[in-house]
This record gives C-alpha cells, sequence and structure tokens, in this order.
C-alpha cells in the first residue's frame, strides 16, 4: 500500500496522480484519519467507527471528497467477520477502490510524513514514499495557498524543515525517498523504481495521468467547518492543483534561482541552509 507523504507543496498531489493513473490503482484526495490515536481507533466498534471517519476531522469532515456511499460503508463494516481498526481502514480502501474497479490503493496526505511508525503498525503493508523538494521551491509555492503557515520567508523555512526532518527521524522498514526534481526531469525512471518498490507493474498510462486529472479533481467539494462557515472553497481546491492537468514543466525544478531575491534567500538559509545541504541542494 503506498502512502506518498512530505512537506506541502512537494509534488504529492502530482505523484498522486501519476500512480492514480495505473489501472489496477486508487488513491483517493487526502484523509487524515489514519493519524488518529490509535487507543481512540481501537475501542470503537462498527457504528462508531463509520461514523468517525464521516465526521473526521470533526472541524470540518471531508467525507464528501470520497463519493462513497454512507448506507454501503457502514454495511460493510458490520459484514466484517474479524472486525478491527485496521481492518475497517481497509474496507474503507477497498471500497474507494471499487469505484474504480480497481483492486489496489494507496494514500496520499502530506501530514502522514509525522507519523509514519504508527501507521506502519496499523497497517503493516504500508511503504511510504517521502517526495522532497528543495525547500525553497516549496516556500515560494506555499505562500500562495489559502494554508499558509506564513508569508515571510524564515517562517516559511522553518515549517519546510520541520515537516522534512520529521519524515528523515522516524522512516520506518519500508520509505523510499524521492525526490521531486528527479520525478520532474525523469519521469519513466523514477515511476519505474517507485513500481518496483510496491510489487506494481509499470504502465505507460501512468506518463499520461493528466488526461484524466479533471475528472479526479472534480471529487474536491468546498471545506466547511462543523458550522457551517466556509474553509475553502471547491474552486480554490481545484486552482491549487491546476498544474497537475498538464504535463509536468521542467522549469517548475529548481525556480526559486530566478524568482527569489536575495535578501528571501538569506532569509531561508539562516533557518534551513544546513538541511538544505545535508539534503545535497546547493546552498
Amino acid at each position: 500500500m503506498p502512502i506518498i507523504v512530505g512537506a506541502p507543496r512537494s509534488g504529492t498531489t502530482l505523484l498522486r496522480f501519476m500512480l492514480d493513473a495505473h489501472p489496477n490503482l486508487a488513491i483517493p484526495p487526502e484523509t487524515g484519519f489514519l493519524a488518529a490515536d490509535p487507543a481512540v481507533l481501537q475501542r470503537l466498534g462498527a457504528p462508531e467507527f463509520a461514523e468517525f471517519i464521516e465526521r473526521f476531522p470533526a472541524e470540518a469532515p471531508g467525507w464528501q471528497d470520497f463519493s462513497l456511499s454512507s448506507a454501503a460503508w457502514r454495511e460493510a463494516l458490520e459484514s466484517l467477520e474479524d472486525f478491527s481498526a485496521s481492518n475497517a481502514f481497509r474496507t474503507f480502501y477497498r471500497l474507494y477502490a471499487g469505484r474504480f474497479s480497481k483492486n489496489r490503493w494507496g494514500d496520499k496526505t502530506p501530514g502522514y510524513v509525522r507519523c509514519m511508525p504508527q501507521i506502519a503498525e496499523l497497517l503493516p503493508e504500508s511503504h511510504f514514499i517521502h517526495l522532497i523538494r528543495d525547500g525553497r521551491d516549496v516556500a515560494l509555492s506555499w505562500r500562495k495557498t489559502w494554508f499558509s503557515p506564513g508569508r515571510d520567508m524564515a517562517t516559511l523555512a522553518s515549517h519546510w524543515k520541520e515537516w522534512v526532518t520529521a519524515g528523515l527521524n522516524s522512516r520506518p522498514a519500508h520509505c523510499l525517498e524521492v525526490r521531486y526534481e528527479e520525478l520532474i526531469h525523469d519521469t519513466p525512471s523514477v515511476l519505474r523504481r517507485i513500481c518496483h518498490y510496491i510489487a506494481l507493474d509499470f504502465q505507460p498510462a501512468m506518463l499520461t495521468f493528466f488526461e484524466n486529472t479533471p475528472s479526479r479533481l472534480a471529487e474536491h467539494a468546498e471545506r466547511r467547518r462543523s458550522d457551517g462557515t466556509l474553509i475553502v472553497g471547491r474552486g480554490q481546491r481545484l486552482d491549487q492543483q491546476r498544474l497537475t492537468t498538464s504535463p509536468p514543466l521542467a522549469e517548475r525544478a529548481l525556480a526559486w534561482r530566478g524568482v527569489m531575491t536575495s535578501a528571501e534567500r538569506d532569509a531561508f538559509a539562516a533557518v534551513a541552509g544546513d538541511l538544505l545541504v545535508e539534503l545535497g541542494y546547493e546552498p
């Protein structure tokens, strides 16, 4: 089960759609629920588990993104002979993949980079793909989004460093590190390496993933808080992923060189320059 993780704006959605274009593999929009407290999950029976997923997260449920029938989901949980949190999660992914007549599934939730060992214990079949991108490109892209942690370069550098370090310091047994820049410049080779890692045959359709992206993005509904107030509109969500509807652009890799001011470069380096060097990026 491939699980794509990494700092936001590192290309995780791009890789999701590449893998999802495989005729046997389906990857849903971000889930988040695998990071829930295991002790809480183990206390839930089938009805409670169903409700937990449908209302997750409590402040802004994302169930509508998956286009699953609540009745079918609840029935599938009730029919499990050996109910457990692990099998309940597998049931969710099986039902989602079944929407597309696919028999394998994965996940793409950047935040899981913070709890990979926990998820690996819950789902031992998990094979993590940690996508890493030059933090300066991440910062420039992140800053344009509605969910940016800040606008100043020092704040963005601090958050990028925290996300990447979390992944580097908690790698479980099955974790493959992939560089965004390699994925962009040598897509076939990188995808073949990933396919080998997750025991999946390479399919040329993965290279033309962008032909299917518009229909896949159609799942992304607006997000509202539990009180009904709007967090982000559907248009905003689609706009932030619009680049995935076209072939990868080589100029997206290391674009910071022609965009960042010298002051921004210095501000980023002061906070995360050591990690850039550690990862092999130019300082």
